[in-house]
């Protein structure tokens, strides 16, 4: 793992500030957040995947094409990047296209977070998203950890075979179900054996889905709730649309693939649990993974019939989520305006140069 004290040295002598986000998840974002608060911009992008950073060029400053993500971490980018003052802000697509082991070991640029996080997302990690739940006293769903034991509806959550981002989740009622299923998506190529082999079975969650987004530093005053939205999924969601005899009558391969975000709120009795549930996180986290959690997180969960909250999936980045910036009422009660997570994240930084505390915000 990179020194952070080796990385809080980098920012003691930098004299600007810029912010840098690879081309893909939340960059943009990221960046509508950084030029809102007058911060400059570069982003990283693959060849092929440029456009809409072309296009919306006002919030990118700098693009810089690469044969592909991986090229951002080379030596010659990272020193630019040092000698420019930057800071990278790290999303899903960052872990995914760079890899952990880039991330922890050789990625020697200063990032808004907390590297040895990231890992505790993956399922398959000791200390992971269920172990930081569970120290937190948050309730999650019942994992099956062998495939027999199923006897009620579950999820299975396996990662794609070809595409990294993508996570090919189906659910299963029994263990006859999940092995039929199981061989159909090896057989596709959807999945992949060894990938099954490595799967979290989790009971399904009955209820309504909604995704808490939160916010915190180790220069914070509180625990901010950013807001709230449902994730749009293909082809479940549009399936799901159709009346039950016309859903019995198709052979439909279903999958959980999210392509979009639409805005919610919560009613306001249910807020204390939301709030205190993100206080219950971040000190968790903080006991766990010191410094703790820097900058957004979210509690992706599901509000049963009796109102209680089910954690089923965490984001410890930017959790990729563009429409809070003109939805979420809950920034506008605290700062009175409305913004989204992009915004939040520079806000922070920009708040810890002026303040002579940059090295705290960083890893």
């Amino acid at each position: 793992m990179i020194k952070r004290s080796d990385i809080q040295k980098i920012v003691d002598n930098y004299d600007g500030l810029r912010i840098a986000v690879l081309g893909s998840h939340s960059a943009l974002e990221i960046m509508d957040g950084a030029k809102d608060e007058g911060l400059s911009t570069i982003v990283f992008c693959q060849k092929g995947r440029e456009t809409p950073y072309q296009r919306f060029d006002r919030i990118a400053d700098e693009i810089k094409v690469l044969k592909k993500f991986g090229d951002m971490s080379s030596v010659k980018n990272q020193k630019m990047l040092r000698n420019t003052n930057t800071i990278i802000v790290p999303h899903r697509a960052l872990t995914a296209y760079l890899g952990y082991d880039v991330i922890e070991n050789s990625l020697n640029v200063p990032i808004f977070g907390n590297r040895a996080l990231f890992q505790a997302e993956e399922r398959n990690n000791k200390k992971n998203q269920y172990y930081l739940l569970k120290k937190a006293g948050i309730k999650y769903p019942k994992i099956f950890k062998n495939p027999k034991d199923i006897n009620k509806p579950a999820i299975v959550k396996v990662q794609e075979k070809k595409r990294k981002l993508e996570r090919a989740f189906f659910t299963v009622s029994s263990f006859s179900d999940y092995k039929k299923k199981s061989a159909d998506k090896i057989k596709q190529g959807t999945i992949a054996k060894t990938d099954l082999q490595n799967a979290t079975i989790e009971q399904l969650a009955i209820g309504t889905y909604l995704n808490f987004n939160y916010f915190h530093t180790p220069i914070s005053k509180n625990v901010d709730f950013i807001g709230i939205e449902r994730r749009l999924q293909t082809n479940i969601h549009d399936y799901n649309a159709l009346p039950a005899k016309q859903q019995l009558e198709l052979d439909v391969d279903l999958q959980n693939i999210e392509v979009g975000h639409t805005p919610a709120s919560i009613r306001e009795s249910l807020l204390e649990k939301v709030i205190t549930m993100g206080d219950k996180f971040v000190s968790a986290v903080q006991k766990e993974y010191p410094p703790g959690i820097i900058g957004p997180f979210s509690l992706q969960s599901v509000i049963t019939k009796d109102l209680e909250i089910i954690v089923y999936d965490v984001s410890l980045r930017v959790p990729g989520n563009p429409i809070l910036a003109t939805t979420s009422p809950y920034t506008k009660y605290q700062y009175g305006q409305t913004f989204g997570i992009g915004r939040r994240i520079a806000m922070e930084i920009k708040t810890a140069q002026e303040e002579g505390k940059l090295a705290r915000i960083v890893t």
